[in-house]
């Protein structure tokens, strides 16, 4: 069985605040998700847009962070606790 945080999924964005290579630009350059597994899925917005899967948001900040030239910025707070059963009908 897989252990995960039964935390809902948060979405994210990419912002970046310098772009030293002139590639991606500044600003939201990309959408992201993470699951309650904590894995990421990141969308890119360019004119070659790609979707690409990480194993944690650490992972992105490692990848993609150019020294806090870009950030993570949630849209999503965190959820703590247990979580109320959705309602239906």
């Amino acid at each position: 069985m897989i252990r995960h945080d039964m935390n809902m999924f948060r979405r994210f964005v990419l912002f970046r605040l310098k772009d030293e290579t002139g590639v991606s630009g500044t600003g939201i350059i990309a959408e992201g998700i993470q699951f309650s597994t904590g894995e990421c899925v990141l969308g890119w917005i360019s004119e070659t847009p790609s979707i690409n899967i990480y194993e944690s948001i650490d992972e992105i900040k490692l990848i993609h962070g150019h020294q806090g030239k870009t950030e993570i910025r949630w849209i999503d707070n965190k959820v703590s606790g247990d979580h109320e059963q959705m309602q239906t009908g």
